[in-house]
């Protein structure tokens, strides 16, 4: 409730307020949750369960400046903030208890995750290609972004440190093949909710493989799987390109 008023209110702020903001709003979400599960996280590798909350309260108010400003938008997403962080909570909580023993709530606890990934990411990818005209700023957000996230949602899959120079390395070349796909872009003739559900796919099929990698079931059904998912995302950016527009 707290952080959604915050959030509620930080939608009436523009520029440098906005941004200072949104920091103070991405700051607290990682404070509050330590606080809640400092006693369950106590001597354990914690610090990935922080990096998806932080990135869920930044993503919203940049998409939101994004949105035309009216009262039904911001009850909207507001309302969307609200459901998604407390959803959120429970899974960190959840990652949090798997690593000290097993839950059966784990494998809903990684979709759930998952998905909001996905829109973390499709939320601050539209942000990033909103500031093409700033040329190397869409590729940098689009790296930075991806590292930690990659790192998060892999890192779920294991919950184990020992495999944790595995899991950055992967993060590592999946963000950096988005920042050379995130380069193309700029000089690509597509507007900005394209941009990001392209990238956000091309995200989906790269993870999903390391997912199933890291669970032993990269089969040749979940493979094309995910190569279809990758097809239809470059297939999307054919379609919805504006050449000579």
């Amino acid at each position: 409730m707290v952080l959604s008023l915050l959030f509620f209110f930080l939608q009436f702020l523009t520029d440098l307020r906005l941004f200072v903001g949104t920091l103070i709003l991405a700051v607290l979400t990682d404070l509050l949750l330590f606080f809640i599960l400092r006693k369950d996280v106590k001597g354990t590798f914690f610090y990935p369960i922080l990096v998806l909350p932080f990135f869920f309260s930044l993503s919203f108010p940049f998409f939101y400046s994004l949105v035309p400003d009216r009262l039904i938008s911001q009850i909207i997403i507001t309302s969307l903030y609200a459901f998604g962080l407390y959803s959120l909570f429970l899974t960190q909580n959840i990652f949090a208890v798997s690593g000290i023993r097993t839950i059966n709530l784990l494998r809903s606890a990684r979709i759930v995750s998952f998905i909001l990934t996905l829109l973390v990411l499709f939320f601050l990818f539209n942000f990033a290609f909103s500031l093409r005209q700033l040329y190397f700023m869409p590729p940098v957000i689009v790296f930075l972004v991806s590292l930690f996230m990659n790192f998060e949602s892999l890192w779920s899959y294991s919950l184990n440190k020992s495999q944790a120079k595995e899991i950055f390395i992967s993060s590592f070349v999946i963000s950096f093949s988005l920042m050379q796909l995130a380069i193309v872009m700029i000089l690509w003739p597509v507007n900005a909710a394209v941009y990001a559900l392209f990238l956000t796919g091309i995200f989906y099929t790269y993870s999903g493989l390391v997912h199933a990698w890291l669970e032993r079931r990269l089969f040749k059904g979940i493979l094309w799987e995910y190569i279809w998912v990758g097809f239809i995302s470059v297939l999307f950016l054919v379609v919805f390109s504006q050449w000579g527009v």
